[in-house]
C-alpha cells in the first residue's frame, strides 16, 4: 500500500485551452481534452502547494517564491552553490560500507541508495575555496540512506577536520540527517564520540569549525559534531534536534509549539548563531572567513 502511495506518476495532465475541440462522455456530456505535461517540467512546493516551473525553481537556488520555503539540496547542488567555481577538489570518494555487521539486506539497500542518489555514502568531503578563501568543507546529503550516519560518514568526517589541520584550513561541515544508520548499531554510534573527539584536537589548537544545520538535522548528527561549531549556523525553517516531536510530547506528555525544533525555535532558545537564507549564505560564510583570515590553525596542529 505505501510503495503505490509514494510512487510517482509519469505525467501530470491538465486541461487544453478553451479553443479546444470537446470529447463526448458515455453520458453524452461534453469533456473537453487534455494534454500531457512532462514530469519534473513543474514543481510544487510542499509547504505553501504553489506550482512553479522547475527551471525558475532551480534559478531562486530551489527556494519557493512564494512562501520561502528552502526545498532539499543534494550534496553536489550544494557545493555548486557554496564553493566557488572549479576549486572544489573531493578527497576519500571511494570509501564505501563494506557492511561490518552483515545486517539481513544492508548490501542490497546500499546498492539501491547508491543507484538511486549517485552517491556512494551520505557525504561528499574535500577542499575548495568560498569567496576566494581555501577551505575543507563536508556536505552531507539527505538522499542517501536519509543522511543516517554510519562509519563511512563517521570517518569521512573525521579526515576532513584532520585534513583541515594539517593544512591549516577553515572547516566548514553542512549536515543533514535522519541520525545514525541502525544497521550499522554500535558502530554508527561509536561516530558521534569519533568525529567529536577529532574537533575538540582540532579547535584546541586553532580551528576554526562553521557548522551549518539544514533540513533536518536530527538524532546522533545534531547531538554529536554538528553541535559544536564555533558558529552553529541554520537555513530558515530547518528542522534541528534530537528526537521526534511525538516521542517527545508522549516522553513528556506535553504538546509542544508548533514552530518547535524549528531554525528559529533553535535560534530564539540559544542553540544557533543565526539563520541564514541560502541566496544569503555563500556571502556570510565569506564575511566569516575574512573576519578570521590569518587567524588559522596553530602550526603545531601538524
Amino acid at each position: 500500500m505505501f510503495k503505490d502511495f509514494f510512487q510517482k506518476k509519469k505525467y501530470a495532465v491538465v486541461p487544453m485551452g478553451t479553443n479546444a475541440a470537446p470529447n463526448k462522455t458515455e453520458s453524452g456530456a461534453e469533456e473537453r481534452p487534455k494534454r500531457e505535461i512532462p514530469e519534473g517540467l513543474m514543481n510544487r512546493c510542499s509547504k505553501c502547494g504553489n506550482i512553479q516551473f522547475t527551471k525558475e525553481l532551480e534559478k531562486n537556488l530551489k527556494v519557493c517564491s512564494t512562501c520561502g520555503h528552502h526545498f532539499r539540496l543534494n550534496a553536489w547542488e550544494r557545493i555548486a552553490m557554496t564553493v566557488d567555481e572549479g576549486s572544489f577538489a573531493e578527497i576519500d570518494a571511494n570509501l564505501v560500507s563494506e557492511d561490518p555487521l552483515e545486517f539481513p539486506g544492508y548490501k542490497k539497500k546500499l546498492a539501491q541508495q547508491t543507484e538511486n542518489s549517485g552517491l556512494k555514502d551520505g557525504i561528499v568531503t574535500g577542499t575548495g575555496e568560498i569567496g576566494g578563501f581555501p577551505v575543507a568543507i563536508g556536505v552531507m546529503s539527505f538522499d542517501f540512506f536519509s543522511g543516517s550516519m554510519g562509519s563511512v560518514i563517521g570517518e569521512k568526517i573525521a579526515r576532513v577536520i584532520e585534513l583541515a589541520g594539517e593544512k591549516s584550513l577553515p572547516l566548514i561541515l553542512f549536515s543533514t540527517s535522519g541520525g545514525a544508520r541502525m544497521q550499522e548499531s554500535i558502530l554508527s554510534l561509536m561516530q558521534m564520540a569519533k568525529t567529536s573527539a577529532a574537533l575538540a584536537k582540532f579547535q584546541d589548537h586553532g580551528g576554526l569549525f562553521i557548522s551549518v544545520f539544514t533540513d533536518p538535522t536530527m538524532g546522533g548528527v545534531s547531538a554529536s559534531f554538528a553541535s559544536l561549531g564555533d558558529y552553529n549556523l541554520a537555513e530558515p525553517g530547518a528542522l534541528v534536534g534530537f528526537a521526534g516531536r511525538i516521542v517527545i510530547e508522549q516522553t513528556i506528555r506535553q504538546k509542544l509549539p508548533d514552530n518547535f525544533q524549528t531554525a528559529e525555535f533553535n535560534l530564539k532558545n540559544g542553540q544557533l548563531d543565526k539563520v541564514v537564507h541560502r541566496k544569503d549564505m555563500k556571502s556570510f560564510l565569506t564575511k566569516l572567513l575574512d573576519m578570521h583570515a590569518g587567524k588559522g590553525v596553530r602550526a603545531d596542529v601538524r
